[in-house]
């Protein structure tokens, strides 16, 4: 092991602003005395790859430089080899579109981040493990099915370049088309599965998406829990009279929505569903759903 940070950098983040601004923002923190490494990314998944084959050199101290997606790649470098290993710490250079995640912390961006870089600070962090037919992956901001994974997949196709403006065009595209329906689940050993519909699921280990839409205001990243938010058949015109509360956690006082702290999701679909995780679009035949309590150290 060594003391140095890999910087894994994805120069398409925050529509190409990334690329443009990483190199100053590294070059600060090695003024200060810290030793990075920096590397970029070049296609999807090339974060996960290269993080892993820094893990197994020795490296156990990282760096995502982008969005949410960045970290989410880095953090599949990382696991499942770091539970036995030896724990990771992942600092964030917040330089993309969404940034979710480290709003559970601050909302001062890149430089807050250099300021807890420089000050060591470390929380331990969670790490959620979702089973699937075709293997496993592992998320610290939150997973969803239904709505949330609708305007998720239309914003990367469509409307990624516009930034904030463009996942709110496609919420109001997914409120104009509104799908509800039933992912059958059980949660923490429940007798009968929830087959009820609904707008979306989401299976949170941080309070915000999509930017600052604050769609679980309970959760906590190192309380060993998955905050488990549900909205029912909301239709479209309630659906737009409180669309504002998906701002500040509000929604889950509306008298369709739930919500539940739970340890582990047993899922029953019949198929392969579109689900976001931590701002990645995949389509996955989930099956079961559970928690690697502080398996990570996050930098903020």
């Amino acid at each position: 092991m060594n003391d140095r940070y890999l910087a894994v950098i994805n120069p398409a983040a925050g529509g190409g602003k990334c690329g443009k601004l990483a190199s100053a923002v590294l070059e600060n923190l090695r003024s200060h005395g810290i030793k990075v490494d920096a590397v970029e990314t070049r296609h999807a998944g090339h974060g996960t790859e290269l993080a892993r084959h820094a893990y197994q050199q020795g490296c156990r101290q990282f760096l995502a430089v982008g969005g949410d997606g960045t970290s989410y790649e880095i953090v599949n470098g990382l696991f499942p080899q770091a539970q036995t290993n030896g724990r990771p710490a992942l600092g964030f250079l917040p330089l993309g579109t969404g940034n979710s995640f480290l709003r559970d912390f601050t909302d001062r961006g890149p430089d807050y981040s250099i300021e807890a870089i420089l000050a060591g600070h470390r929380r331990a962090c969670d790490v959620l493990r979702m089973t699937h037919k075709q293997g496993v992956i592992h998320y610290i901001n939150l997973l969803s099915m239904g709505f949330t994974a609708d305007v998720a997949s239309l914003t990367n196709r469509r409307c990624k370049s516009l930034g904030e403006f463009g996942y709110l065009l496609a919420v109001l595209i997914c409120l104009a088309r509104l799908r509800r329906r039933a992912f059958p689940l059980r949660a923490d050993g429940d007798t009968e599965p929830d087959q009820r519909r609904c707008l979306f699921l989401t299976f949170n280990n941080s309070k915000f998406t999509g930017g600052k839409m604050m769609i679980a205001p309970k959760a906590e990243t190192g309380d060993g829990l998955i905050e488990l938010v549900r909205w029912g058949t909301i239709g479209r015109i309630g659906l737009l009279r409180n669309l504002h509360t998906l701002y500040d956690g509000t929604h889950v006082n509306h008298p369709l929505a739930s919500r539940r702290a739970v340890r582990c999701v047993e899922f029953e679909l019949e198929g392969a569903v579109d689900v976001m995780v931590d701002g990645e679009v995949l389509a996955l035949k989930c099956e079961r759903l559970d928690i690697l309590p502080g398996a990570l150290d996050v930098i903020a």
